[in-house]
């Protein structure tokens, strides 16, 4: 096994520990992360030195430090998947004589997707400075449970407004702080929140868009093949007929790249998808992903703050306004003049 070898198991398996403690991160250890700690251990001892030491650097850039990676892993992917949409399904698809809207509506939705994109990475999400720091401490009040007055941050060396964050990628302060995301390489903050909203709502919509197209394309193909009335002679020499299992072996050989293209957008369509649910319900909840956590693991603790008389504190949003004002809030952020209204 050379060393490039040895160094890609080794960084995998670290990633999955790296994976597995994010997850278990707030529990109590259990015994399958005792046993990931001490195999993580045992290797570590085989591992040369020197290898452990690149792998840290690797893992400290990818995750600790902004980086244009992901950005282009972002692109490299949804090239790939419009080059093969291009050269392959928009040309059948207009033999078979599609809608032109139709099959250019996935490069309507790439334009706005892009612009999202620029303005998301681009923009200024919050940054909390001294200049603005008196201005943005008037915007929330303190819950006392999430946000406390008079905490520091210790690198900013300021006071932490309500509903703000250190972020350890940009080694700044946000103002409302929802999280980093690597996709944009920036955080997601009070300023920017639009530009993300919109940009997860187009990408979801070019997956979709594109899923519905190429699968129009192959069932309009077995309908004009007609290939589900035939029969085949399985490996025991028997005649079936056709099922969808030889139906889908059948396009796969047929349509390679546009089969594939079609399993990957149909997860992408998926999974963002459901990531756009979820952003939605923090929308109109007038919540941030970070306070969504920060809140589940309040309410999952035993060890409840108390207040000085003895009371138990329940956590409560207190920020939400209302499911019109809240998405309100998203596309034009609160200034001090408009929370003193409130």
């Amino acid at each position: 096994m050379d060393f490039l070898t040895l160094f890609l198991v080794y960084l995998c398996f670290v990633l999955s520990t790296v994976a597995l403690l994010c997850t278990c991160s707030g529990r109590k250890e259990s015994f399958l992360l005792r046993g990931v700690s001490g195999a993580t251990q045992v290797l570590s001892s085989v591992i040369p030195t020197q290898l452990q030491s690149m792998t840290q650097r690797v893992l400290h850039r990818l995750f600790h430090t902004r980086s244009c990676l992901f950005v282009v892993l972002h692109i490299a992917l949804q090239a790939a998947v419009y080059g093969e949409y291009t050269w392959e399904v928009l040309v059948y698809c207009w033999e078979l004589q599609f809608h032109l809207p139709l099959l250019l509506l996935p490069y309507l939705l790439l334009a706005g997707n892009v612009g999202s994109f620029v303005l998301c990475s681009h923009s200024n999400p919050g940054v909390i400075t001294k200049s603005n720091h008196v201005s943005l401490v008037k915007i929330y009040a303190y819950d006392g449970v999430l946000f406390q007055k008079g905490t520091m941050c210790p690198s900013c060396n300021l006071e932490k407004p309500a509903r703000s964050k250190h972020c350890r990628f940009c080694s700044v302060c946000v103002h409302r702080f929802d999280h980093h995301c690597v996709w944009v390489n920036n955080c997601i903050g009070a300023f920017n929140a639009k530009y993300f909203f919109l940009y997860l709502l187009t990408l979801s919509a070019m997956a979709a868009t594109i899923a519905i197209i190429t699968a129009a394309f192959l069932i309009q193909v077995v309908l004009l093949s007609d290939v589900m009335s035939g029969s085949y002679i399985d490996d025991q020499g028997r005649e079936r007929p056709v099922d969808i299992l030889f139906l889908i072996q059948h396009l796969f050989l047929t349509f390679p790249r546009i089969v594939f293209m079609l399993g990957f957008v149909t997860l992408l369509t998926l999974v963002l998808g459901a990531y756009c649910c979820f952003n939605l319900y923090l929308a109109l909840t007038n919540q941030t992903s970070n306070e969504w956590h920060k809140s589940r693991r309040y309410k999952c603790s035993h060890h409840l703050r108390l207040q000085p008389h003895g009371r138990q504190v329940v956590y409560k949003n207190i920020y939400s306004v209302g499911a019109w004002m809240n998405v309100k809030e998203i596309f034009k952020p609160l200034r001090v003049l408009e929370r003193k209204k409130k």
